[in-house]
């Protein structure tokens, strides 16, 4: 099991075309259980995501928390100048979590987002 751990790398969690108050807490629930023993980076990919509300925002801060309570970081991919960047953006959620502008820049980050 210590192998299988040390191998996980990083998981990719598809985002929807829509997160709103209709499916926000399976979303949650989609980040949540990529924090899997031994996977210290889940990113939310969101870059094909058009819209996110205030229960969407809700749903990534508490994945934030649960994926931070198994000792693993929660990065957002979301494509830089569109709607869902700007809401993010809007209400400061660039400064709980790191955002980037593709999945691939938010794998290559540092430990820790930095």
């Amino acid at each position: 099991m210590a192998d299988r751990e040390r191998d996980s790398g990083p998981v990719i969690v598809p985002m929807p075309a829509e997160i709103d108050l209709a499916n926000a807490d399976h979303v949650g629930a989609q980040l949540c259980l990529a924090a899997s023993p031994g996977v210290t980076v889940i990113v939310a990919d969101l870059t094909a995501t058009q819209f996110c509300d205030s229960a969407g925002i809700r749903t990534l801060l508490y994945a934030r928390d649960n994926v931070a309570a198994h000792r693993a970081q929660l990065r957002l991919a979301v494509a830089s100048g569109g709607a869902v960047r700007h809401a993010l953006q809007a209400v400061g959620l660039q400064h709980v979590l790191p955002i980037y502008p593709t999945v691939e820049a938010a794998l290559a980050a540092p430990p820790n987002g930095g």
